[in-house]
């Protein structure tokens, strides 16, 4: 698999009332095309600095951020790189712009100079793909959080990129917006090829990801599969993180003396963990 983004030695520091402070400290990682990594961190730990920096949206103070071989910092490239990599940030209301669902999520492909037959098969394809066609004639405003949410991403998806690099955008949603999401996400990836990455501070988002880096005051701190990352739970809780509800129990039982495979991360494979541990 090919790496679509490569980051080198980034950092990114900014200058706030005088005082610098450093955001992104020496960053390097790389991106596999196709794949679905979730990045976790709190407030303040940088993954939203990262998400700004994927699509030129930033460039970093010193080092490089190189996507499908194009620099970010290389202007005559900016248009073509926030094409590859769509953004899509926490809040939909900030992304939604026109009065009917169709024509918000035209306006991308419209700025494209698109024809207009490409455009309305961009733009039913999109829809399609995060199960909002039938939305299509509606009012944005007066769809639910998780319905906007998946609108906002249409807008991107129907200017055809190669990653989506989502910021937070279940953090405003209820449980039912957010497994609409993360479902949603998940499809796109599988289906459509779309390399994901997701940053987020709910453990369970991460479950089922091919990737999970953890970031704390602008670096990273552990990087690997969900299933050994969650391991971690000591590091995970000194960072101001948790775990999956099913790691917790697991890990608890284990503590307690119960011989159980911590790893397990579904419901199921948690229930027949403690069902043998109990025999």
């Amino acid at each position: 698999m090919d790496n679509i983004i490569e980051i080198k030695n980034a950092t990114y520091s900014y200058t706030d009332e005088g005082i610098s402070h450093i955001a992104l400290n020496n960053i390097s990682l790389n991106i596999k095309k196709g794949s679905f990594t979730v990045i976790l961190g709190h407030n303040g730990s940088g993954k939203s600095t990262l998400a700004k920096l994927l699509n030129g949206l930033n460039t970093p103070t010193s080092g490089d951020i190189i996507v499908d071989g194009m620099n970010t910092r290389d202007e005559e490239k900016e248009l073509e790189i926030k094409r590859k990599v769509g953004l899509v940030f926490q809040n939909p209301d900030n992304q939604l712009i026109a009065s009917i669902v169709e024509e918000d999520v035209a306006f991308g492909p419209e700025n494209l100079g698109l024809e207009p037959e490409k455009i309305r098969e961009c733009v039913d394809e999109a829809l399609k793909s995060v199960g909002m066609y039938e939305f299509r004639k509606s009012t944005p405003h007066k769809l639910s959080g998780g319905q906007k949410q998946r609108i906002a991403i249409a807008g991107i998806i129907a200017m055809s990129p190669d990653v989506l690099v989502l910021d937070e955008p279940t953090a405003m949603l209820d449980p039912k917006g957010r497994a609409e999401i993360i479902s949603t996400l998940h499809y796109l990836n599988k289906e459509k090829n779309i390399t994901v990455v997701l940053i987020t501070h709910y453990m369970e988002e991460a479950e089922n990801a091919d990737r999970v880096i953890v970031m704390n005051d602008g670096e990273i701190i552990n990087d690997g599969k969900p299933e050994d990352i969650f391991q971690n739970v000591k590091q995970l809780k000194e960072v101001g993180l948790d775990v999956p509800q099913t790691t917790e129990l697991l890990y608890a039982l284990k503590q307690k003396g119960f011989k159980v495979n911590t790893k397990a991360l579904s419901i199921e494979d948690t229930a027949k963990e403690i069902a043998k541990a109990l025999k």
